[in-house]
């Protein structure tokens, strides 16, 4: 139990590295002020619903790994 407990672990940390990795960054500075503006005026629908997504899977798996590790850490206490 404890094998599979931390195997999966493992996998929810990879998970939650991939889709941070795969976001969109936020523009800072200069360049982020000039794109954005750019992007407000003209619009940028295509991508939203999959920031959404991505998003909202880093939730979750934010969740999941959080909680994960609370339990691993109590089978392998006692």
């Amino acid at each position: 139990m404890e094998i599979f407990l931390k195997i999966l672990l493992v996998l929810f940390s990879v998970g939650l590295i991939t889709v941070v990795l795969l976001q969109k960054g936020k523009s800072a500075g200069l360049s982020g002020a000039i794109s954005g503006g750019a992007e407000h005026l003209f619009g940028k629908q295509k991508a939203r619903g999959l920031d959404l997504f991505l998003q909202r899977l880093t939730v979750g798996l934010a969740v999941g790994f959080f909680v994960l590790s609370l339990i691993v850490a109590y089978v392998v206490k006692l």
